[in-house]
């Protein structure tokens, strides 16, 4: 076991730090082309399709059917997330990068075609399979040939595509659905269509310039776990969705409460038994960063998606914006992302901190929420537009440093499912804070709109409104309730009559951005109890102009650390408290805490390579007795040694395994050099 470093693991099963290429900026700049065009796809389907779904229902007479291809993409993005992430640490990234990007293209052709929301929705459910690894599979392979230090500079672009594609999506969808036809087809069709160029460039860029070293061991699959994932969240993500029309207590969403119950119970069943080659290995729990990283991304996906599902709305119901020029009106978030994003790169690549960004960066999510609960509907758009800016800088100074984070404090071996873990549980908080807000928009909107109609009564503007109209109380129940359905009848209506509609929805949203600003207050508090471990590779990485020194060990960092500022009989006898280190530790050693958990994860993975090495030592076993049997049977046929070794060739007479015994020429050889060692052949004979 002592002869296993950390960087050179047998039977490794994906690209590490340790085997990965020493890049340049230029090539790595390459090779981040790919990868952001494959990110770029599957983040602006989420919004741009979001925008032209009504749209797209009324074309197919499926206006009742709509959720359900919201629902089939979300499910199986959110499921195959960290299937990716496991599949890419055992079996290697390129080959799963590409065919993500495959999927994703061809489920975008085939929805660009459909004939009926069923249509729609099952491809779209395809469509998701493969956008649920090209967010996570691009942050991983990016963590695969940078050092952690230089790393959050390179990710910068992928928070300035994700806030880009916030933006643009919209845009793009009000755009293309607003077309009665483009090329004889219906509009909506190419914000489908629009995937298939994209994807291919993508794909064309990452076969070209995306070469990492290939692993060929054998490993299980944990079937199982996959499943048992299914059976739990499936039935959650569906009455996340469609709880809001069901009911939350009705018998549909009891159901799905109790199969999701039954799928956890399984699923944590199913990982302890395949232990270090499960989906999710549960040891990865007892490290505190990658717990605190994976609820801090929940808290921070509840908080983010929610919040962003109903700005647009706002724009556009109280504002009277349309989704393309609502889009527009979003700049100053993308602006706010892609200022903190780089400002975070920098502050870490010079600091080697990472900690104070997203402790900043959570703060000013909470002040922005607070602030987007203080807007009303007579307040300018200029004024929202400074606390969207807030947001995109509390949104840039987080997201990046909490994954940036977690891979550090993660082994090589495991970058792929800790990447994805951290993006699969922003995927779930997003999904239940989008299904939890908007059921507090529409569960509130007709009691603040028929109380902001209550006070605007007294009005002459409202009444002489009321006339202008055609309108008695009556009647302007019909169209109120109406307009919950299709805000787009308040255009029909004079300003003075449809201003109390205005006054109670901004009402609701306020409600929410207060409750998704008391979730941030949560996930504030969760960040302080981030550890800021070392990064590894310090120096200057590829980005400055030098190789990347230190990719090479960097996942032997955590133990050279540890061994210079503790002493390994602390470790045995105090592994949770580590004091009193030697008086010639390092200045800047990190925390005795810090240094806990970096031994506890480097044990684990020491742990995970030397059962890596007995399963290696145990096949050879098996191989050779197999290879022993063979030969025996080739005597059985007549053979004799000779036309046994002319046969097998002259490498088969060498002694190969620990079974055999080293093979040593120069100190155990004759005069002609070779080994003195009997061989296999002339064992037996």
């Amino acid at each position: 076991m002592s002869s296993t470093t950390a960087g050179a693991q047998p039977a490794g099963p994906a690209e590490t730090p340790a085997d990965a290429p020493q890049l340049s900026h230029r090539q790595i700049m390459a090779i981040l082309s790919g990868l952001l065009l494959g990110m770029f796809l599957g983040a602006l389907d989420q919004t741009i399709v979001a925008t032209a779904i009504r749209t797209i229902a009324d074309d197919l007479d499926g206006f009742s059917l709509q959720a359900w291809a919201t629902t089939a993409f979300l499910i199986t993005s959110t499921i195959s997330t960290p299937l990716y992430g496991k599949l890419s640490d055992m079996y290697g990234r390129r080959p799963f990068f590409i065919a993500a990007i495959a999927i994703f293209v061809v489920g975008s052709a085939l929805c660009g075609i459909s004939t009926s929301m069923y249509e729609l929705a099952a491809w779209r459910a395809l469509q998701g399979l493969g956008a649920g690894g090209l967010m996570s599979l691009a942050l991983t392979i990016i963590a695969d040939v940078v050092p952690a230090r230089e790393r959050a500079k390179y990710q910068a672009w992928f928070m300035a595509v994700f806030g880009t594609s916030s933006v643009l999506g919209p845009v793009a969808g009000g755009f293309f659905s607003g077309q009665e036809s483009i090329l004889g087809l219906a509009g909506w069709r190419w914000i489908f269509w629009i995937n298939v160029p994209l994807g291919a460039l993508a794909m064309l860029v990452v076969v070209r310039n995306l070469k990492l070293p290939k692993r060929t061991t054998h490993h299980r699959i944990d079937w199982p776990g996959a499943l048992t994932l299914v059976l739990c969240l499936v039935p959650l993500l569906i009455v996340a969705e469609q709880g809001r029309s069901w009911g939350w207590g009705s018998g549909w969403a009891l159901a799905c409460y109790a199969l999701g119950a039954v799928g956890l119970v399984s699923f944590v069943l199913a990982e302890r038994a395949y232990g270090e080659e499960a989906l999710l290995p549960l040891r990865m729990f007892s490290g505190r960063t990658f717990v605190v990283g994976s609820l801090a991304s929940f808290v921070l996906g509840m908080g983010m998606f929610g919040a962003m599902a109903v700005l647009p709305q706002y724009l556009q119901v109280v504002k009277g914006s349309s989704p393309t020029v609502g889009g527009l009106q979003m700049l100053p978030l993308v602006l706010g992302i892609m200022s903190a994003s780089a400002f975070a790169g920098q502050f870490i690549a010079r600091t080697g901190r990472y900690k104070p960004l997203p402790v900043v960066g959570t703060a000013l999510m909470v002040l922005a929420l607070f602030l987007f609960s203080r807007v009303t509907a007579d307040t300018p758009v200029w004024q929202t537009m400074i606390a969207m800016l807030v947001m995109g800088w509390g949104l840039g100074g987080n997201m990046q440093p909490i994954i940036l984070a977690v891979q550090n404090a993660a082994g090589p071996r495991e970058i792929g499912v800790a990447t994805s873990s951290v993006t699969f549980f922003r995927q779930m908080g997003g999904t239940l804070g989008t299904a939890v807000f908007l059921s507090i928009l529409f569960s509130t909107l007709s009691g603040n709109v028929s109380s902001a109609y209550r006070s605007a009564a007294d009005d002459p503007a409202f009444t002489s409104g009321l006339q202008q109209a055609g309108l008695d109380q009556q009647g302007l129940q019909g169209v109120l309730a109406r307009a919950q359905d299709d805000t787009s009848v308040l255009s029909t209506l004079p300003d003075a009559v449809a201003h109390p509609f205005r006054v109670g929805f901004t009402d609701s949203t306020s409600l929410i951005y207060l409750v998704a600003a008391l979730v941030m207050v949560a996930g504030f508090v969760t960040v302080l109890f981030l550890p800021a471990l070392p990064l590894r590779g310090g120096g200057r990485g590829p980005g400055g102009g030098a190789p990347a020194a230190g990719a090479a060990d960097a996942s032997a960092a955590p133990v050279q650390a540890a061994a210079g500022a503790v002493h390994p009989a602390q470790v045995r006898d105090h592994p949770g408290q580590l004091t009193g280190a030697p008086t010639d530790a390092p200045a800047d050693a990190p925390a005795a805490g810090e240094l806990a958990e970096r031994v506890r994860s480097t044990v684990q993975e020491a742990k995970a390579a030397q059962r890596a090495v007995e399963e290696l030592a145990a096949e050879t076993a098996r191989r050779e007795a197999a290879l022993d049997a063979a030969v025996e049977r080739l005597r059985d046929l007549g053979l004799d040694e000779a036309s046994i070794e002319a046969a097998l060739g002259e490498d088969a007479a060498v002694p190969r395994g620990r079974h055999a015994g080293p093979v040593a020429p120069a100190a155990g050889g004759g005069a002609d050099g070779r080994s003195t060692q009997p061989d296999r052949l002339g064992a037996r004979s």
